[in-house]
């Protein structure tokens, strides 16, 4: 029988590190924090507003209880206060300063505490989790939205055997608008579903951003490959059946962003690098154009009309006229809008509804803070899509070596930041809630630590296990 001699050639053999049961309590509040933020339509539905405020509160408070000591602990020196988002929170700060000319001033302190929450809840995620924890945090959280929203369509459609109201409301006898709706009861009818977000365009973002997720954990060889490929068909099989135009042109654009940087990946020299810019920018344009000119017939095919379902036609051209009145600081934050405020109520109306955003992220910021909350938005994504695109295709090194792998997780920031981006054409989401918690958490992740297992608390994982730290 084999055993140990007084003279071993190597050291015996010792348990795996393990994590802490601190670190583990503290990736499940981080998970937990995401789900409330991707899932607020849900907590805001089953609790109503004043209960989404309060867990909104609670969460900001138990953010900033746990981060303080974390941070005192770790000397505050040590954190790298010159890698914050500044222009991220030069735009936050411009949204807070608007109250001074705001011309709605209560949704202005309203939804900046919003935006505010979001933006401390962004930075705490970048700073206490590895890039694999990050992503792996994104991964359960889809799969508790997915997860539920499944289980509630099909509660819905095998039980109750109709819609379901907010609150658990019953329904009138007259009926209700469907847009009122949290889930239609459309599972077997062949309907739009919207899960537990209410809201079919939200869901199909969310089933992608999954699709995304658990495609580079598929092939960052994670455990458990199985179980992710039935998590991802679940999440294809929403996004099919949401029918959003807007999510599939989400899709498209980053499949054509993804192929070109795996390519890219492989290219020797600068050279090479070069001729794939010239061809990949070339070839979008083309593209582009031509979805242009045929935008009314390919509008058509999905059943969209030629003025995006009233966007241009009533929304986008409301939401200039009131900017042009405040074109250099606009007309005071508020994102997103407060239909109950007179400034908003009955202004846009959509299916007898007041609209609470613009359909067009530029538009709004243009219409809240002017020509210079633009230029700040659009140097904050600038600067994320920079940054995020070639930690995606520059090989990782910080030695001699040039032969390192690429990590599958390196292409996440990238591909959500151009969802975002796209998105943000015919949706104001990527400037409120989960859309700025990604622009904060990415860019704030990506200055502090450009390389997957490098930097101060960022470790390797190998399926899922610690590995030592790298010196």
């Amino acid at each position: 029988m084999a055993q140990y001699t007084q003279h071993p050639v190597s050291a015996p053999p010792t348990a795996p590190e393990r994590e802490s049961t601190g670190h583990l309590l503290l990736r499940g509040y981080v998970i937990l924090t995401l789900f409330v933020t991707f899932a607020h339509t849900a907590v805001y539905n089953l609790l109503g507003m004043l209960g989404a405020a309060v867990v909104l509160v609670v969460f900001t408070l138990a953010t900033v209880a746990i981060g303080v000591p974390m941070l005192a602990r770790n000397r505050p020196q040590a954190f790298r206060w010159r890698r914050l988002p500044w222009t991220a929170l030069a735009y936050t700060t411009l949204a807070l300063v608007s109250v001074a000319w705001s011309q709605w001033r209560g949704p202005t302190l309203l939804t900046w505490l919003l935006l505010a929450a979001v933006t401390v809840n962004g930075l705490f995620v970048a700073h206490v989790l590895t890039w694999h924890e990050i992503v792996r945090a994104l991964s359960s959280t889809f799969k508790w939205i997915l997860g539920l929203s499944i289980a509630l369509e099909l509660w819905v459609s095998l039980v109750i055997h109709g819609p379901l109201l907010p609150n658990f409301a019953v329904i009138p006898e007259d009926g209700i608008d469907p847009q009122l709706y949290w889930v239609r009861d459309n599972l077997f009818d062949g309907g739009r579903l919207q899960g537990i977000v209410a809201n079919a365009n939200i869901l199909a973002i969310i089933s992608l951003f999954a699709i995304l997720t658990f495609g580079v954990l598929f092939a960052a060889r994670a455990r458990w490959r199985t179980t992710l490929a039935l998590w991802m068909l679940l999440a294809a099989f929403f996004l099919v059946r949401t029918a959003s135009t807007t999510a599939l042109i989400c899709a498209a654009a980053v499949g054509v962003a993804l192929a070109v940087a795996l390519v890219m990946r492989r290219a020797r020299t600068p050279g090479d690098r070069t001729r794939i810019y010239v061809i990949a920018i070339g070839g979008s344009a083309v593209l582009a154009a031509a979805v242009w000119l045929l935008r009314e017939p390919l509008l058509g095919l999905v059943g969209r009309s030629a003025d995006l379902t009233g966007r241009s036609d009533k929304i986008w051209t409301a939401v200039l006229e009131r900017a042009a009145q405040h074109p250099l600081f606009g007309n005071g934050f508020s994102s997103p809008w407060i239909p109950d405020d007179p400034a908003f109520d009955g202004w846009i109306v959509d299916h007898g509804l007041t609209v609470f955003h613009a359909h067009n992220m530029w538009l709004d910021v243009l219409m809240q803070l002017g020509v210079l909350g633009v230029i700040l938005m659009g140097i904050s994504y600038l600067s994320l899509l920079w940054r995020s695109w070639f930690f995606a295709v520059d090989r990782p090194r910080w030695d001699l070596n040039s032969s390192r792998n690429f990590s599958p997780i390196t292409l996440l920031p990238s591909m959500f930041t151009i969802v975002l981006l796209v998105q943000g054409l015919s949706e104001s989401t990527p400037i409120m809630l989960w859309g700025w918690m990604l622009l904060v958490m990415f860019t704030f992740k990506l200055k502090s630590v450009p390389l997957i297992g490098v930097g101060e608390r960022e470790q390797l994982f190998d399926r899922g296990a610690r590995a030592r730290r790298i010196p």
